[in-house]
């Protein structure tokens, strides 16, 4: 009778650790996944703190991509490609992927925009640092990308920040 009673001690303790197992699994995975945003209007504001009473550090355009960092009631705390952090009020931002140029800060040489995923393929146009696309595909280290004027290429995509 003891033996049996171990045995189902064991399976119960065996279901729970593997419950908690899974559990923990399952919340570092969700804390390790990076939530990026665009910004779905222009002129909108990123502000020094979480509510419109904060002053305004910067204003964004549209597309312009950020990482989610954190949040507090309907605001998200957030960074761009230069590591900037502020607040944005969270109905701004949408799942739309967009990238921006993140070379040449200093130098102000433009990059080439390629009419497919290489080097081999001809320049259809140039973007310098800061400018923002949205995301059509990406492949083999490539980004598909289209500007807001409608110009559509392909960028190296070590060149360029989001998702």
């Amino acid at each position: 009778m003891a033996c049996k009673n171990i045995k189902k001690e064991k399976k119960r303790i065996f279901w729970i650790l593997l419950l908690l197992l899974f559990l923990t699994w399952s919340v570092c995975g969700q804390a390790a996944a990076i939530t990026m945003v665009s910004v779905t209007g222009n002129n909108v504001n990123l502000r020094k703190g979480p509510s419109d009473q904060y002053p305004v550090i910067w204003e964004l355009g549209q597309g312009f991509p950020l990482r989610v960092i954190g949040s507090q009631g309907n605001w998200l705390k957030v960074s761009d490609f230069e590591d900037d952090v502020g607040w944005i009020f969270k109905d701004l931002v949408g799942r739309k992927p967009h990238l921006i140029v993140k070379a040449n800060k200093k130098s102000k040489a433009r990059i080439n925009i390629r009419s497919g995923p290489g080097r081999k393929y001809k320049i259809v146009g140039k973007a310098e640092y800061g400018v923002v696309f949205e995301t059509l595909q990406q492949k083999g280290g490539w980004a598909k990308v289209r500007h807001e004027r409608g110009l559509t290429g392909w960028i190296k995509r070590s060149l360029l920040w989001g998702w």
